[in-house]
């Protein structure tokens, strides 16, 4: 059984001298064969592809800005972690020897008085 088909035709026609006409020629000539089976393939999800983004951006002129500052929003997110993840060794370090510093004063201290002991005696 036969898949129904309408199908129509259309050229296409592309000016070489023209920068835009070649570089899409020169997509079309380096497209993954494996990806697109056809040059209609390719061109139908490149006319598609353009044609919603120009309707979602009519439709909310702010979409693209928002993206570009979400994916901003995004890297800086990622980098603050990565150096969080990085220095917390050393905030750790820097905290445990802060709350032994009393610890360590007292030793000190106990030392010091023990040394004053041997001294008299």
């Amino acid at each position: 059984m036969k898949k129904e088909r309408k199908i129509i035709n259309t050229n296409i026609r592309l000016n070489l001298m023209n920068e835009q006409d070649r570089q899409a020629w020169n997509y079309l000539r380096g497209m993954d064969r494996k990806k697109y089976k056809s040059y209609t393939k390719a061109v139908v999800l490149a006319l598609n592809d353009y044609f919603s983004r120009q309707e979602q951006i009519e439709a909310d002129p702010y979409l693209e800005t928002r993206k570009k500052e979400d994916e901003f929003l995004n890297r800086v997110e990622e980098a603050v972690e990565r150096g969080a993840r990085q220095s917390m060794p050393l905030v750790l370090a820097g905290n445990l020897l802060e709350l032994l510093k009393p610890a360590m004063e007292q030793i000190k201290e106990n030392r010091h008085e023990e040394k004053e002991e041997t001294k008299y005696e």
